[in-house]
């Protein structure tokens, strides 16, 4: 959870709003999310797999770098946001062929107006 918060800590307050997880045991410290920087917590609800769609699709596209059987407490910070830049910066169809980071980057700039 340090890990989640320490990289969404800067962003603007709409940007951080809120973020909703898998009903995974490594969310259990959830709670520290909102009483340490205002950001409200949801967890989709249990056998409802159309409530989670992006955990799974993202979950699914982070496999090609992080197999099952690789321990992944070896992975360095730099390994990680290796992984989220290459997920970041890849065009999508269901974002117009724009990338995660492109889309983001407009929404923030429509809130600074």
């Amino acid at each position: 959870m340090g890990k989640i918060m320490e990289a969404i800590r800067d962003l603007l307050l709409t940007a951080r709003k809120s973020i909703t997880f898998d009903r995974g045991t490594e969310f259990v410290s959830w709670p520290h999310l909102q009483a340490e920087i205002g950001t409200q917590t949801w967890f989709c609800d249990p056998s409802s797999p159309w409530q989670k769609g992006t955990v799974e699709n993202t979950n699914r596209r982070l496999r090609r770098w992080l197999p099952r059987k690789r321990d992944i407490r070896r992975c360095t910070d730099h390994d990680m946001k290796v992984i989220c830049d290459r997920l970041n910066n890849t065009p999508s169809k269901c974002l117009g062929w724009k990338t995660p980071a492109e889309v983001f980057r407009e929404k923030m700039m429509e809130e600074l107006r």
